[in-house]
């Protein structure tokens, strides 16, 4: 794809995390890491752990963000054990989306090619093979690719370039004075952390001596620094210094000046380790099988109580079930949100006392609570915050560590598949839950978890006796696949345990059908999307095609929702979008508006989406075109459509070429822009091949209209359009008279309305300046919008109620509906033309949230659109 313009909003990091202290130091180091950075296209920043390359990598990745226009990424690589994973996982933090089953690497190196981003790779040792091999085969293809690794080896890879990562500087004892603590870094990066744990702590002439003398025996670490700094609230700096004393006199045989930096940490880390409780000592060991962030639920199934049976091979699976077991539980949203430990939205739903063993049913003699917070407040563990809920960590070097004492207690085994267990029933509970409300948080907290998923996938492919397991596991996670657009990963993890051993079963053919079924009707739908002419198909030999009778629904709104019910919506959607594709859309329509209704009943949005998109297929097919875009706005209006890239552009593709043959070139050729960019951004479309000359029909149309001059020129302005911004822009119907649909029914036949019959609107650009004008802002009034068609209903107006009918600078409800306080404050900041993420930024409140005022208020108003909720809000005196 060419020409696509990139936003200054692609001058950005991404993956890094807060930081959470003061970056203390560094400034000559950090300036010398920028400068072999442009001298050279790979630089590995080497040292022993603890040095700090991860925290140096992130600082320059900051500062150099500018030179690189498509972005800087943070690649986590500290959680991956199976080398062949690497390409997957850079591609997971680039936002590349591979729905095939081609190698992630030719998929990576596809993306990357026209592309000037900067790649960081952190924490490269264990995976060196993998590594030189990727970055090397992605240097040798790109010219504006820069990588930066962090690794205790350097990868070997021809033209890489070495920075070994010093220490900081600690002052000799004839250097101390008073200018100490800002002249030397190992000094103030104590002084700062001491500071954080007793407030009001300084360095000065009292204690300067002990606290360098400290820092000279730690050798500059500042791992090993900011472990010690933390026992200043229990030990003065001279009792620190004397037990650090006595601990290297005895590791070191009476030399501590001999000391190598490895086991300066190793001694740094045994003190604190032995500072701690037996419990909290066997919670370290335990949580240690955790590669990414927990919460307290998962710290208690995974090290509450004994282990069940040891490390014997092949025993365990305590507690796993199958999705679908009639055993397992009703489903639905409170079950997987009590399986994922969020019931409480502080992060600690259990009280103190004593957990139990996940699957045994047995009490536990350990407080798992009470460990996890003592390691916290010894600075063992790192306590987050994601949406409100607390989440811990374990540093990589303390994660070795424990894993050390977890083999020299015998449980490594036991544990990991207590892990594995506890990410097994996350994954079973959310398939059960996943046909219903909750899919975006679902979809969310598996991108959270998603390091541990892949960490219990890989115990079970290489453990003995564990791949059936895995296949289970993998399979159970189908909608994961499938619906992130990461399909390619699934077949690596089903093709690795049928590999290892696994026999296929009922879990796998599930996963199989889904994924073969999106794909069919992917490419499907775009094939219809090239064809000459949508509204005169080619007629088909019914003989070819038997329409088979769909799987009967089986669900009401007050049955439990199961897996199945995607299946059962999914077999409609096959079905529907194989009719249209034959010439047989009137067929297709009533499949369809069944499978919306069956998802509105539930309130899932997934599957609501592909019904939708094939409603508005088999409407254009047909050569209704109003209709198919008041379908595929209603696409757009769920949140799900709007945060799921893949499916947002396959919407917009839909929506553009309805908008072309209903004459509507201008709109067209802004959403074919747009649609582009997106595309580009998350590594192409998978169908692209199957539509040569882009949409066939609907582009050529288009640029028949407008002139090849005048739809590039608009092109281009689309494709300056961020994804909210297009998204506000396609739903925007009043800019061109654009027709409205229903949501789960079929709109009232109306005269089918081609280009012959509704020409460009002249002198009514869509876009003004190369930027849309959405509601609110500056600039023309926006056109009067046509009320539906008599008897029906908008996606976002409640049954029963009438939507305005009336210009929206008069579309005031008969009967206003008073807004709460803060629905007043949204619709302020709608008026002012606000996206939800800048109303979100604006209010400090979750962008989930922000949608679901906007959503009230549009419900409450009977609005369909932000653009009548801005008129309605300026037409009125709030004074």
């Amino acid at each position: 794809m060419t020409g696509v313009v990139c936003g200054s909003e692609s001058r950005r990091t991404s993956g890094f995390p807060a930081e959470l202290t003061s970056f203390v130091g560094r400034r000559d180091e950090a300036a010398e890491v920028r400068r072999l950075l442009s001298a050279g296209r790979l630089l590995t920043l080497t040292g022993p752990g603890g040095v700090g390359k991860t925290r140096l990598a992130g600082h320059v990745a900051e500062q150099v963000a500018r030179a690189f226009p498509d972005g800087v990424w943070l690649v986590p690589l500290a959680a991956l054990r199976d080398e062949a994973f690497v390409p997957h996982a850079v591609n997971d933090a680039l936002g590349v989306r591979n729905e095939t089953v081609r190698p992630p690497l030719d998929v990576l190196v596809e993306y990357l090619r026209d592309r000037r981003s900067l790649i960081v790779l952190d924490n490269c040792e264990h995976l060196p093979r993998s590594c030189a091999t990727l970055a090397g085969t992605v240097l040798a293809a790109t010219e504006g690719v820069r990588i930066l690794a962090t690794s205790r080896h350097r990868l070997g890879v021809a033209g890489e370039r070495l920075f070994e990562v010093p220490p900081l500087p600690a002052p000799p004892a004839e250097d101390i004075g008073p200018e100490a603590v800002e002249t030397f870094p190992a000094l103030r990066l104590f002084a700062d952390r001491a500071a954080a744990v007793v407030p009001g702590f300084t360095v000065g002439a009292a204690n300067q001596r002990a606290v360098a003398r400290l820092c000279r025996r730690l050798d500059g670490l500042p791992l090993a620094i900011e472990l010690a700094a933390v026992r200043v609230r229990a030990l003065g700096v001279d009792q620190l210094v004397e037990r650090l004393d006595d601990r290297y006199q005895l590791l070191t045989c009476g030399s501590p000046t001999s000391a190598p930096r490895h086991r300066t940490l190793r001694s740094a880390v045994d003190w604190s380790h032995e500072l701690c409780t037996p419990e909290e000592q066997a919670v370290w060991a335990r949580l240690s099988v955790f590669v990414g962030g927990f919460d307290l639920a998962a710290a208690e199934a995974v090290c509450g109580g004994d282990p069940p049976g040891g490390d014997a091979p092949g025993g365990g699976g305590n507690g796993e079930v199958e999705a679908g077991d009639p055993g397992a539980g009703a489903g639905g949203t409170t079950e997987a949100a009590r399986a994922a430990g969020t019931a409480s939205t502080s992060g600690t739903a259990r009280t103190a006392g004593t957990a139990r063993a996940a699957g045994t049913g047995l009490t536990a003699g350990i407080d798992v609570l009470n460990a996890v917070a003592g390691l916290v407040d010894k600075s063992v563990l790192v306590r987050e915050e994601h949406d409100g809920r607390v989440r811990y960590r374990l540093l990589v070097s303390l994660r070795d560590y424990g894993l050390e004492k977890l083999n020299d207690l015998g449980e490594t085994v036991a544990t990991r598949r207590r892990h594995r267990d506890h990410f097994a029933r996350l994954g079973a509970a959310y398939e059960r839950a996943w046909f219903g409300p909750d899919q975006v948080g679902i979809t969310e907290r598996l991108r959270i978890d998603q390091d541990d998923f892949r960490a219990a996938l890989d115990f079970c492919l290489t453990t003995p006796g564990e791949a059936q397991h895995g296949l289970r596991l993998a399979s159970t996670l189908w909608f994961h696949w499938v619906a992130y657009g990461i399909w390619g990963e699934g077949r690596h993890w089903m093709d690795g345990a049928l590999l290892a051993g696994a026999r296929p079963d009922g879990s796998l053919t599930r996963a199989l059908w889904a994924g073969a079924l999106t794909s069919l009707v992917h490419s499907r739908s775009a094939a219809v999307l090239a064809g000459l002419d949508p509204a005169r198909p080619v007629p088909a030999d019914d003989s070819e095609l038997p329409v088979p009778a769909p799987p009967p629904v089986a669900l009401g709104p007050g049955l439990a929702r199961t897996s199945h019910a995607s299946f059962v919506v999914l077999t409609r959607i096959e079905l529907a979008c194989t009719l249209v594709s034959r010439g047989r859309a009137a067929e297709a329509i009533p499949l369809c508006a069944e499978a919306v209704a069956l998802c509105e009943a539930h309130g899932e949005q997934w599957a609501r989406s592909w019904a939708l998109r094939t409603l508005a297929l088999a409407h254009w097919s047909a050569g209704e075109y109003e209709r198919a875009a008041g379908h595929a706005r209603a696409c757009l209006r769920l949140p799900y459509t709007e945060r799921q890239h893949q499916s947002l552009a396959r919407t917009l593709d839909l929506l553009a070429a309805a908008e072309a043959l209903a004459g509507r070139a201008e709109r067209a050729a802004v959403l074919h822009g747009a649609v582009d960019r997106i595309w580009h951004a998350i590594g192409g479309d998978p169908t692209a091949a199957q539509r040569p000359g882009r949409l066939g029909t609907a582009e050529h149309r288009a640029r028949e209209l407008l002139g090849d001059h005048a739809y590039e020129r608009s092109r281009r302005r689309g494709a300056a359009l961020s994804p909210e911004e297009t998204v506000a822009y396609a739903l925007d119907e009043g800019a061109e008279g654009a027709g409205t649909a229903t949501v789960g029914e079929d709109p009232t036949p109306a005269p089918r309305k081609g280009p012959a019959s509704s020409g460009v609107r002249g002198g009514t650009p869509a876009v003004h300046g190369g930027r849309p004008s959405p509601a609110g802002r500056t600039g023309p009034a926006p056109a009067a919008v046509e009320g539906p068609a008599a008897g029906l209903r908008d996606a976002r107006t409640p049954a029963g109620s009438r939507a305005p009918d009336t210009a929206v600078t008069s579309g005031l409800p008969a009967e206003p509906v008073p807004l709460t306080r803060r629905e007043l404050q949204v619709a302020a900041l709608v008026a002012q033309g606000r996206t939800n993420k800048q109303i979100a930024d604006h209010l400090v409140i979750a962008r989930r949230t922000a949608e679901g005022h906007v959503e009230r208020i549009l419900v409450k108003l009977g609005f369909r659109n932000r653009s009548q909720v801005a008129a309605w809000f300026s037409a009125r005196s709030w004074s």
